[in-house]
C-alpha cells in the first residue's frame, strides 16, 4: 500500500545500527537497543504515531549508553528524512501537547530540510537507570539526522518517567502530523517551490 520507508544502517567504532521505520504503519515493530529505558521511549513514539519501527543496536556500553542514544537518534533523523523522500505532498509542520498524568510535554516539528534543535525539558538525574539529560542529546541527533526543526518543551511534570513519556508521545503524534500525506498538495510545502 505504501512505501514510505527507509532502512538506515549505521556502524562506527562505538555503535552498529540498523533502522528500519515505514511512515504510514500501525505502531508494530521490534526495538532493541540494549538500552532498555530507550526502547521504551522508542515504544511510546511509534506506538503514537503509527510509525513501524524496527531498531536493532549495539554499542559500547561499557563507556555509558551516550553513544547509542545519540547514534539512535541520528539513524532515526536520517530514515524519517529517506521516508518522506523530496517530502512533496506532506504537511511539513506538527504539533502535539500529550499529557502523562501530572505531566505535560509540547513537541513542533517542521520537516523543513533545515536541523536546529530546542530542548526545554529540565530532566537530570537517572531514570532508573537511564541517565536522563542524553533524552535532550536523542533530539539533537534527530533534528541533525533528519534535517528538521525540533522544538520540545515539558510544560508541567514532577515524574521524570512521566515528562520523558510525555515528551516521546508527543514526539510521535507531532511527527505523523508533519509526514502526513495531503491530497490537496501536489509539490514540496514551500511558498518559494524547495525546502531546505
Amino acid at each position: 500500500m505504501s512505501n514510505r520507508a527507509a532502512t538506515i544502517r549505521r556502524t562506527t567504532n562505538e555503535t552498529d545500527i540498523e533502522l528500519t521505520v515505514k511512515l504510514d504503519g500501525n505502531g508494530d515493530g521490534t526495538i532493541a537497543t540494549g538500552v532498555g529505558f530507550l526502547d521504551h521511549l522508542l515504544a511510546q513514539f511509534a506506538v503514537h504515531g503509527l510509525f513501524c519501527l524496527d531498531v536493532h543496536a549495539a554499542g559500547d556500553r561499557y563507556v555509558d549508553d551516550h553513544h547509542t542514544v545519540e547514534d539512535v537518534g541520528l539513524a532515526l533523523g536520517e530514515a524519517l528524512s529517506a521516508a518522506v523522500g523530496e517530502r512533496a505532498g506532506i504537511g511539513r509542520y506538527g504539533t502535539a501537547t500529550i499529557p502523562m498524568d501530572e505531566s505535560l510535554a509540547l513537541v513542533a516539528i517542521d520537516l523543513s530540510g533545515r536541523s536546529g534543535s530546542w530542548v526545554d525539558a529540565p530532566l537530570s538525574g537517572t531514570i532508573g537507570a537511564f541517565d536522563a539529560e542524553l533524552i535532550e542529546e536523542f533530539f539533537v541527533a534527530v533534528s541533525r539526522g533528519g534535517r528538521m526543526t525540533v522544538h520540545a518543551r515539558i510544560l508541567a511534570g514532577r515524574n521524570r518517567h512521566h515528562m520523558a513519556e510525555a515528551l516521546f508521545k508527543s514526539f510521535g503524534r507531532a511527527m505523523d502530523r508533519a509526514t502526513a500525506l495531503d491530497p490537496r498538495r501536489a509539490g514540496v510545502p514551500s511558498s518559494k517551490g524547495c525546502l531546505g
